[in-house]
């Protein structure tokens, strides 16, 4: 799967609720995510531009990987997840063959179905208000067109700049570097 995705910095989450509520989204759940971010024995995942994380929501348990961004404009990038049953198992077994935890990325997640769209409004632990607005694509489709009708979403909900390419990991990380 490829995941199309643009972030953007938003003013308040409470302008962007009546946005959304304006254009026709549907808001279909709110949900806590607790991403533990891992890095490789073997490579340097800010080097390569992977990652790799389990994911614990509310509901459910995911191991993902993300491959290097495939262009400039946005965080377009080979993905790949599964369900787990156990965070603790999983850290476990990347612990034995030499992945460490590299930080913990905790937010507040609320998400909108907006034509073929996913948008989340995401309150995270240490950063201001962010809003990702992505389309989930096969191997084989072209990311151009979609990749270009996110931002012209983006246009319609009065965003036309704060675009940020880094994910929230990168972004606590220069947080604490400054």
């Amino acid at each position: 799967m490829i995941e199309v995705e643009v972030k953007a910095r938003i003013d308040s989450f409470e302008e962007m609720e009546k946005g959304l509520e304006d254009l026709g989204a549907v808001k279909t759940k709110t949900e806590f995510q607790e991403d533990i971010y891992f890095q490789s024995p073997i490579v340097d995942f800010a080097d390569t531009d992977e990652a790799l994380r389990i994911r614990t929501t509310d509901n459910d348990i995911f191991i993902t990987y993300k491959g290097p961004k495939l262009n400039d404009e946005a965080k377009t990038r080979k993905e790949v997840e599964m369900r787990i049953e156990s965070a603790e198992k999983a850290s476990d077994i990347f612990a034995e063959i030499g992945f460490t935890p590299a930080r913990t990325v905790r937010k507040s997640r609320r998400y909108y179905r907006y034509e073929n769209f996913e948008i989340s409004l995401d309150d995270v632990e240490g950063l201001p208000p962010y809003m990702e607005i992505e389309i989930a694509l096969s191997d084989s489709e072209d990311y151009t067109e979609a990749q270009d009708k996110i931002f012209q979403l983006f246009e319609k909900l009065g965003i036309t700049d704060g675009f940020e390419r880094t994910s929230y990991m990168e972004l606590l990380e220069n947080i604490n570097t400054k």
